[in-house]
């Protein structure tokens, strides 16, 4: 009774006609309700041959094994691409920013229902891969025929603060092709935009990409809109208050010694990747630590002395954001600046325009220009400006050694792609054969 209930093609209409009402409604686009006729017809009607490549009602009743494999391989492909875009993600951490948190060779889900999943902005792409084609380095794996406006589907919450978040990198918006991890804003900085445009051969192409398109990064929240942030002498303040302490932050450590090594062992026991061991001779080390690392350090026999590295306040990085001798700030000491939230309005000046150029400009799409002192937006003089969107701040829990938004600023709404939330599996590069699995990493929730 039960399995014919299951194979009454009326039961299975039903049922995926009721799921897919539920997605268009979660979707908000009720043109796509005109999807039930193809299902009516799928599974009542009949009338079109909508699976192509197999035969239409075969002799025998079976399919042909290389039929049969194109079939599965379609469906893989449409469903895994359907989880992907508006469930879950997989994503590998590359880069030592978030450790002691989240190491290289963490392979992590994201979650996109956790803070509502954005529909693409291109959604003419070639599945699994994100900006460029497997084996090439600079073609494109997205076709821009056809863009489509920010729009986020309702999630179970909203961004929190210390939550870890993966986003498009706002300055990913210019790619010199050949440097695709770098900021182009960066680079341009250092050599020039003359150098970058016309040395192709070491810096490539110069291209623009639209925000789904751009390299994804992960960091730590730090501030979330309206949250008043401040770095003094590296410790952060939200709102008037210390950052809460957790357990995998670093920083930068001077490391002496009596003048004997330190033995290299010693430091696989406490985690220390060894691209993070900077050695300048056998008395002197730089190592990014945790303050319970340092404590540990300062026990051996050799060592002489442990110094958290720190800029002074006042000395100016013009690394930093916003890249401005006006705001002389650093990595250690930065602020106070507020979070620009959606609907807020700040008053603009000549001083604080640095500030908020890039939101204006690039973020929100409108025209700035600056004539004998006074600023225009879309042309006409301002002296207040509105955001469209909410912001936030995102930083390394490797505070010296993370490029976040100390570097670039502020991170849209429209950037965010999810909450990485559980790790799956987790591989140290440094060892080799069954010793990389790191197991006690292994289907972990992330905090």
């Amino acid at each position: 009774m039960i399995r014919e209930i299951l194979i009454n093609k009326w039961f299975k209409f039903i049922t995926v006609g009721t799921l897919y009402t539920l997605w268009v409604i979660w979707l908000g686009n009720f043109w796509w309700l005109i999807g039930l006729g193809i299902i009516f017809d799928i599974y009542i009607t009949e009338k079109v041959h909508w699976a192509f490549w197999k035969k239409k009602n075969p002799p025998d009743g079976k399919q042909t094994k290389v039929v049969e494999w194109v079939d599965a391989i379609i469906f893989a492909v449409i469903a895994a691409t359907f989880i992907r875009m508006f469930f879950i993600e997989a994503y590998t951490i590359p880069t030592s920013s978030m450790e002691k948190s989240l190491l290289v060779g963490d392979y992590l889900f994201v979650s996109k229902v956790a803070y509502g999943p954005k529909t693409p902005n291109t959604p003419i792409s070639f599945p699994f891969v994100h900006n460029t084609m497997p084996l090439t380095r600079t073609t494109k794996s997205y076709a821009e025929w056809i863009k489509r406006p920010y729009n986020r589907l309702k999630g179970f919450g909203d961004i929190k603060n210390n939550d870890v978040v993966v986003f498009h990198f706002p300055e990913g918006d210019t790619v010199a092709l050949f440097l695709q991890n770098q900021s182009y804003y960066q680079l341009e900085r250092t050599y020039g935009r003359e150098r970058i445009w016309n040395d192709t051969r070491n810096f490539g192409d110069v291209v623009a990409r639209p925000v789904d398109k751009r390299e994804n990064y992960i960091k730590r929240c730090i501030g979330i809109p309206g949250d008043v942030i401040e770095i003094v002498r590296g410790q952060v303040m939200v709102n008037g208050q210390s950052q809460k302490p957790f357990e995998g932050i670093q920083h930068n450590y001077v490391v002496r010694t009596n003048g004997t090594s330190i033995n290299p062992r010693a430091l696989d026991r406490l985690n220390i990747a060894e691209d993070d061991r900077t050695v300048f001779s056998s008395e002197r080390y730089v190592f990014p630590l945790t303050s319970e690392n340092a404590e540990k350090l300062k026990e051996f026999a050799n060592v002489s002395g442990v110094e958290k590295l720190e800029e002074q306040p006042g000395e100016w990085d013009p690394h930093v954001f916003p890249q401005d001798k006006n705001f002389p700030w650093n990595v250690d000491n930065f602020g106070p600046l507020t979070i620009p939230a959606k609907g807020e309005t700040v008053q603009l000046s000549m001083d604080n325009l640095p500030l908020y150029q890039r939101i204006v400009q690039v973020y929100e799409n409108n025209e700035l220009e600056v004539k004998d002192n006074t600023i225009y937006i879309n042309g006409e003089p301002a002296t207040s400006y509105t955001f469209e969107m909410d912001y936030y701040w995102m930083m390394g829990d490797n505070r010296h050694n993370s490029a976040d938004s100390r570097m670039w600023g502020f991170v849209p709404e429209d950037h965010v792609v999810g909450k990485a939330s559980f790790i799956w599996l987790s591989l140290d590069k440094d060892k080799s054969l069954l010793q990389k699995i790191r197991l006690k990493r292994m289907f972990r929730f992330i905090r």
